[in-house]
């Protein structure tokens, strides 16, 4: 029998997580291996009033494009996707790999110069997303690729997704505005504030958040969610950062980053498993040496990592750090043609700002 979760799923997406209303441009980027999400999806668009445009992507032409194609195509920017990411409404992603490891046979310096030359698409995304003109958000649809990835078997996989967008429960949408209270407690307890100290096991960072506001994430931009983020001072990040658990950038990982900062910018990195990766990514453009996000995860609902960023970084008991594009509605002004997050354990770490105890060992401690 269908699964009534994706029903739900599409429901929430449409209609809490970007809002469709009547008239809305609509792009529906997925894969054939979501088609069940995709159909439950467009289902909704419709009955709201918006008018869908389906980008289906097929499996392996994103290999066959990075193996194959000449400077000049790797420098391309499609001007369909440039229409789209400056004119319509919204979008709704779906993400459903067949194979998680598809690019791990490509040449860092092909990608990175890929990236480089969308950047300005990211910009225009993440312009229009501040301004409130264009609305989009992100989702899994559960597959046996990506229950792979994250050690486990399809049925725990599902479940696992499912509940973490807490779609077991009769109301989500009302859950997740209760979670979204929570956060507001956070991000306002930090408004006006200037400077953090992260101390931990893995990490010995100051920065500077200086009338850099804090954004909560409750379901809408990313599902699941529960995260708060900001843009850090771009040239007052110092320290060093050891990220615990794997980065995963284009479907390949790297494991064991160290990172080291002085006056904002990554001087030094290290990994014991794809080292020419890591550098050639940094070294992407002038601002992928540069933190774009500060986050904080809030989600103690999802407790196993999974390789994949859109669970992981919301994990309660973690922090990440984005290299590259920061978000404007931060305040944030690094520009790149990437974001790429890693992630640091928190379990053994304290948090303080201007000289106050905010986070202790995973869990914030304010009142």
């Amino acid at each position: 029998m269908p699964d009534p979760r994706v029903s739900k799923l599409a429901k929430v997406l449409v209609n809490y997580s970007v809002e469709i209303q009547k008239g809305d441009q609509v792009a529906i980027r997925t894969s054939p291996v979501a088609d069940e999400l995709t159909l439950a999806v467009y289902e909704e668009v419709i009955k709201a009033g918006g008018y869908p445009f389906v980008v289906n992507e097929v499996p392996g032409t994103e290999e066959m494009f990075f193996k194959f194609a000449s400077d000049e195509q790797l420098d391309y920017v499609s001007p369909v996707s440039k229409l789209v990411l400056e004119t319509f409404d919204a979008s709704i992603s779906i993400w459903a790999e067949t194979n998680t490891r598809e690019l791990s046979g490509v040449s860092p310096e092909r990608i990175s110069r890929n990236r480089k030359a969308q950047s300005a698409l990211m910009k225009t995304s993440m312009k229009r997303s501040a301004e409130g003109t264009y609305k989009w958000t992100l989702t899994v649809y559960p597959n046996n690729s990506m229950a792979q990835e994250a050690d486990m078997s399809l049925r725990d996989y599902t479940d696992f997704v499912y509940g973490a967008g807490l779609l077991d429960h009769d109301d989500p949408v009302a859950l997740w505005q209760e979670e979204e209270a929570r956060q507001k407690k956070l991000t306002g307890w930090l408004k006006g504030r200037e400077t953090a100290v992260i101390k931990g096991a893995n990490v010995d960072v100051t920065l500077s958040i200086k009338d850099r506001p804090f954004v909560e994430s409750a379901g809408k931009k990313n599902f699941p969610s529960g995260e708060i983020f900001t843009g850090p001072i771009e040239d007052s990040v110092n320290g060093w950062v050891r990220f615990k658990y794997p980065a995963i950038y284009s479907g390949q990982e790297i494991s064991d980053v160290e990172l080291w900062f002085e006056n904002g910018k990554v001087v030094k990195e290290n990994a014991s498993k794809n080292q020419e990766l890591l550098t050639s990514t940094l070294n992407t453009d002038a601002g992928s040496r540069y933190l774009g996000e500060w986050g904080i995860g809030t989600n103690y609902g999802i407790q196993r990592f999974t390789k994949n960023m859109l669970f992981d970084e919301k994990i309660g008991g973690t922090i990440h750090f984005a290299v590259g594009a920061g978000y404007p509605e931060t305040k944030s002004r690094n520009e790149s043609g990437i974001h790429w997050d890693m992630l640091c354990d928190m379990a053994d770490s304290e948090i303080t700002v201007d000289g106050d105890l905010f986070y202790k060992n995973g869990k914030p401690v304010i009142q």
